[in-house]
């Protein structure tokens, strides 16, 4: 229910998410977000604002998207994906990396007791894809 915000130089005009625009910090979720709006598969997308946190024991942490995607006719698969310019954990700031292990552990658990939420880190869509194809 809050309202969104941004910069002019920062939303990017969307038609598949809960809103018109969406906002994003880097280029690379700019990508992000404009193939998951060219991607006939996807369904639905969403930026996770600031307020949508995970508590860890490192402190909370917000993961970047939540994406439906739509796989052989059925709306199955949610994702909660951390979008990074880098596929390596030891890449990132350790406290950074550690919140990213703890978010998809949360996301493990609850997918085990009641959720078919998955947490995915990505570089592009496409790395979303193939773990989508992989589940299969």
């Amino acid at each position: 229910q809050k309202e969104l915000t941004g910069y002019l130089k920062n939303m990017i005009d969307v038609k598949k998410s809960v809103y018109e625009q969406v906002v994003y910090d880097s280029e690379i979720e700019h990508e992000f977000a404009d193939e998951l709006e060219k991607n006939s598969e996807v369904k639905v997308f969403a930026k996770l604002p600031g307020w949508f946190e995970v508590p860890t024991p490192l402190g909370s942490y917000n993961p970047d998207w939540a994406v439906v995607i739509e796989e052989d006719g059925n709306e199955k698969i949610y994702f909660v994906v951390e979008t990074k310019g880098t596929m390596y954990t030891n890449d990132l700031r350790s406290p950074e990396a550690g919140k990213i292990a703890c978010g998809k552990a949360h996301f493990e658990a609850i997918r085990a007791s009641r959720s078919p939420a998955e947490f995915v880190v990505a570089e592009k869509f496409n790395d979303v894809i193939i773990h989508v194809k992989s589940d299969s």
